[in-house]
C-alpha cells in the first residue's frame, strides 16, 4: 500500500523486530518485546497485500514477513497464526474502506448523492489497491466460516443503508423489503468477478450503472436514468 515506504522507515526507526535494527534480538532471546502499533498495522497490510497478490492459500506467515521485514517473533507478539491475522487484517482493511465511503458521503444531503459519493470511493478505492480488494472481496471465501460471517456482517450494513431509501419512496413506491440486499449482493458480486478476473478496466466506470441499479428499484425508471447521467459527469 501507499504507506509501506514511511511504516518501513518507522520501524527502522525504532529498531524493534525488524532485521537490521539497531536492538533487533535473536529468536531465542530471553526478553520478548511487544510489537508496537506500527509493526502491528505493517503485518497487518502485508497480510493483505500478500493474501491479494498471491491467493489465501498460497500465503504463509513467511510471506508476510518477507514483505513486511520484521522478525516472526514479532507476528507472533500480536497473532495466533495465519488465520488470526488474517481475521484481524480483514477487520482493519473493512473499517478502512468504510470510513472512506462514510466520509464521501457525509458531503452530501439526500439518500441518492450520498450512495452516488459513497460508491465512488469505494470503487476509486479498488482503482487505486485492487490487491486489497481481492484480499477482502475474493479471498474471503477461503479463509472459512468466521471470514464469511464478517463479509455478511458487512453486506448487511449496506442492506442498511440501501434500505433506507424505502422511507424517502414512500410506500407507494416501495419495492419488497428484500430489494436492498438484492442490490448491495449484486453489486458485491460484480465486483468480485472483476477482481477475480484480474482485468485492468477501471471500477470507477461501473459507478453510472451501479446507481440505476441501485435506484430503480425505489425511486423509478426516470429517476435512475437521471442518476446514471449523474453519474457520468466528471
Amino acid at each position: 500500500m501507499g504507506k509501506r515506504a514511511d511504516s518501513k522507515a518507522l520501524a527502522g526507526a525504532d529498531g524493534v523486530g525488524v532485521a537490521g535494527g539497531s536492538n533487533s534480538r535473536i529468536d531465542n532471546a530471553p526478553e520478548l518485546k511487544l510489537v508496537t502499533s506500527s509493526k502491528r498495522q505493517m503485518i497487518l497490510d502485508g497480510m493483505l497485500e500478500a493474501v491479494g497478490a498471491d491467493g489465501y492459500e498460497h500465503t504463509s506467515v513467511r510471506t508476510v514477513l518477507d514483505r513486511t521485514g520484521v522478525y516472526r517473533q514479532a507476528f507472533y507478539d500480536n497473532f495466533a497464526d495465519k488465520d488470526d491475522c488474517y481475521l484481524q487484517a480483514y477487520d482493519a482493511g473493512v473499517e478502512r474502506v468504510e470510513t472512506l465511503v462514510l466520509t464521501a458521503a457525509a458531503a452530501e444531503s439526500n439518500w441518492e448523492g450520498k450512495l452516488r459519493a459513497g460508491l465512488g470511493a469505494l470503487l476509486d478505492f479498488l482503482d487505486a489497491e485492487p490487491d486489497i480488494g481481492r484480499a477482502l472481496v475474493v479471498e474471503v471465501h477461503a479463509a472459512g466460516p468466521e471470514a464469511l460471517a464478517k463479509r455478511t456482517a458487512a453486506l448487511a450494513r449496506i442492506n442498511h443503508f440501501l434500505d433506507q431509501a424505502r422511507a424517502v419512496a414512500g410506500n407507494s413506491q416501495s419495492p419488497p423489503p428484500i430489494a436492498g440486499e438484492g442490490i448491495a449482493a449484486g453489486i458485491h458480486a460484480v465486483i468480485h468477478s472483476r477482481l477475480s478476473a484480474g482485468g485492468t478496466d477501471s471500477f470507477r466506470q461501473l459507478l453510472p450503472e451501479f446507481m440505476y441499479f441501485a435506484v430503480l428499484p425505489y425511486f423509478g425508471p426516470e429517476s435512475a436514468a437521471a442518476e446514471m447521467k449523474a453519474s457520468k459527469a466528471p
